[in-house]
């Protein structure tokens, strides 16, 4: 029992482990969450397979085992118990328990013995009588259910354990070793060979298939600790349309699918919905919703470069990809996925130092934060590429709509996701579109925030990244700066003056050839960085305060002038000085900053998709269920039966009065499994009752 109870223990502890850590996960997702050490250490403990880990299975067995030996030992015992009163008890051991009574009754002991087995009969005890030479002993008890509470406890047990072994992966494993299976370890499952494959007759499997909108599946796949299995069904499910309805705030609500299974053997159909919480089962085989993927959807885009004038439409496919360069610079487009819905909070403290905080570090659009006069060049600067939404105290949700994800993965394999929203966002009274990107899996989205024009595009934005990225268009942009703020009969401070904005149009487009230790090592910065290392290195600490803000002053002149003639060129009207430009400019100049940092060097938009679903159903085949269920329910029995059931025996010794014919004398003693507070005063009241006692 003690052997029970510590492995009991242990595996309770292992299955928090099991909860806390997910299960069955890729290996790069646990490198990412845990870091390379402990990622190797927890899966040579087998901490990513907890179920199926030999040493988990072994202690389950070990349970199983000895749990039963437990309930085979005592069942026998017990049973016997049943059937005993005990009623060949001697008289003189009634004086040693410690609840005990003498009384006397008016009456004949035959008459004594017919009225006590009529009332103990009438008040749940069940008696059996001992007539003796000197007297009559009477053997009584009462709660013997308690003694099927513990069968029925440790019964559950074994069979819970029973079940879980069933449901669990040991049953595949053994189909696979009888039958020659092995488990597929690559990534292209297209590639996959016949002893990858189990049969339809599987008894115990649990795997996921995968079913776009408009086509069939009749294979699941089954995660295994080192690859997958392929799980053959004995039918095909078509998926013909996946629901999904929504709350007023854009959460969410239910999830649904409509499918038609077509039985392989009989040619039968039977046309469900599937949805989460609401199975379907067909031939012993429950089907559940357990999510839901992009199934392959259409997308139209248009690669948008920010230093050049080139822009490319492409169809793309999600699941797809598109080989781009040649040699060292071949690079690999992979998108990702496609979401419709997007529901986001955008909510956000107004005003005061929390929203000024907000819009310098994030890139915000906030008049008192992102005025480019009002930034501390010298200040912190690490935080590019700004938070999309910015959370606030208070919460508004909303959908705001469709994005898609990509990868663009170099001729070494690293890749780098992006995530693209399609429509412009309104955060802090600023449109903008939100362009985000991301190293590794393990982290968050950052989002450079590119405000709109008039039209609602980032067309103007980007003809100003363009210029900027131009040596010819910085020149003319200063020149006309300087023509316009330096005075006309001054030509010397013309010139100085445009010398400066052009030497800060340079730093800020990161054509200085400044370097700065960043993760591409040796790589030149620009943009507000840049500036800021100038002045660290050229300006001594007490001007630069001052230095810093002539420098913006100049930066955010020649960039309105670089705006002004962007628009030019594009045969847009110029620009005119105004709240709506100020707003523009201020956002402009902080997400040109930022763009400095982007990895990429174009950006996708989204202009149109057609979008096709996926519906990802959880197949079961558990055998062990029944038995599950079984075991939980002896579980409620015996643990009820154990705690609130108490097993009393009771003796009562009758023999005649000496002297007193017509008086029997009666002697009692009573005994329990549990001692507790209020045995003496049911004894008490049980001795009251039967000798006619008065309290």
């Amino acid at each position: 029992m003690r052997f029970a109870i510590s492995l009991l223990v242990v595996i309770c502890i292992t299955a928090v482990i099991g909860t806390v850590v997910k299960q069955n996960e890729p290996l790069n997702n646990y490198v990412n969450q845990f870091g390379p050490f402990w990622a190797e250490l927890f899966g040579r403990m087998s901490l990513y397979t907890v179920y199926s880990a030999w040493w988990f299975l072994l202690m389950m067995a070990f349970l199983v085992v000895s749990t039963s030996l437990c309930v085979a030992r005592h069942t026998p015992k017990i049973l016997r118990d049943f059937r005993n009163y005990k009623e060949s008890v001697r008289e003189q051991s009634l004086q040693a328990f410690r609840l005990k009574g003498l009384g006397y009754l008016h009456m004949g002991p035959e008459a004594s013995l017919q009225q006590l087995n009529n009332w103990l009969s009438a008040h749940g005890w069940r008696a059996r009588a001992q007539v003796r030479n000197t007297g009559v002993m009477i053997g009584a008890k009462k709660g013997a259910a308690h003694k099927v509470g513990y069968l029925a406890a440790h019964s559950a047990i074994v069979l819970i354990c029973l079940g879980g072994l069933f449901d669990g992966d040991l049953l595949v494993r053994v189909v696979m070793w009888a039958q020659g299976k092995s488990i597929y370890q690559g990534s292209d499952l297209n590639l996959m060979a016949p002893e990858n494959r189990l049969g339809p007759g599987n008894p115990s499997f649990r795997g996921n298939l995968f079913v776009p909108e408009g086509n069939r599946s009749a294979a699941a796949l089954l995660n295994m600790p080192t690859g997958v299995v392929l799980q053959e069904l004995p039918f095909e499910v078509e998926l013909k349309k996946f629901k999904v309805e929504y709350y007023e705030t854009g959460m969410p609500k239910l999830f649904a699918s409509d499918i038609v299974i077509h039985d392989r053997d009989t040619g039968a159909t039977l046309a469900a919905t599937v949805k989460v919480n609401e199975p379907v089962t067909y031939r012993g085989l429950t089907l559940y919703q357990s999510s839901f993927e992009d199934g392959g959807s259409e997308l139209q885009l248009r690669m948008r470069n920010l230093s050049g004038n080139d822009e490319v439409d492409l169809t793309g496919k999600i699941g797809g990809a598109i080989q781009m360069g040649q040699g060292d610079a071949k690079s690999t487009l992979e998108f990702s996925d496609l979401r419709v819905i997007n529901v986001e909070n955008l909510g956000g403290a107004a005003g005061g130092e929390a929203a000024e905080a907000a819009g310098a570090g994030a890139g915000g659009a906030s008049a008192a934060a992102t005025d480019v006069r009002r930034v501390d060049l010298v200040g912190r600067l690490e935080q590019h590429l700004g938070a999309g939404v910015s959370v606030g105290a208070k919460k508004s949700l909303r959908n705001v709509g469709p994005s898609f994800s990509y990868k663009i993965r170099d001729a070494s394999g690293q890749a780098r996701e992006y995530n693209n929203y399609m429509l412009p966002l309104e955060l802090e009274g600023q449109r903008v579109f939100l362009l985000g990107v991301r190293e590794s899996p393990s982290e968050g989205f950052r989002y450079l925030r590119v405000p709109v024009d008039a039209q609602d595009s980032m067309d103007a934005w980007l003809s100003m990244r363009r210029a900027l990225a131009d040596p010819a268009q910085r020149s003319r942009a200063a020149r006309r700066y300087a023509e316009a703020a330096a005075p006309s009969d001054n030509a010397r401070t013309r010139e100085q003056l445009e010398a400066t904005s052009l030497r800060v149009l340079t730093l800020f487009a990161g054509a200085e050839g400044l370097q700065v230790n960043t993760p591409q090592q040796g790589a030149s910065i620009g943009g507000l960085p840049a500036l800021s290392d100038f002045v660290e290195k050229e300006v001594p600490q007490a001007e630069r305060p001052r230095v810093s803000e002539v420098l913006l002053r100049i930066l955010n002149g020649s960039l309105f002038e670089l705006y002004k003639q962007a628009q030019q060129q594009q045969g847009q009207p110029v620009p005119e000085p105004g709240p709506k430009t100020q707003a523009f400019m201020t956002q402009a100049v902080l997400s040109l900053s930022d763009a400095m940092f982007y990895p990429s060097p174009m950006v996708l938009q989204l202009k149109d998709f057609k979008q096709v679903q996926a519906s990802v159903f959880q197949v079961t085949r558990a055998p062990g269920r029944t038995l599950v269920y079984a075991g939980a329910v002896l579980l409620i029995i015996g643990v009820f039966a154990m705690l609130y059931i108490r097993e009393r025996r009771l003796w009562i010794w009758l023999e005649s009065a000496p002297g007193r014919s017509e008086q029997t004398r009666v002697r009692m003693a009573m005994s329990s499994n549990r001692d507790t507070p209020d045995l003496p005063t049911e004894f008490e009241a049980l001795k009251r009752q039967l000798l006619h006692e008065e309290a």
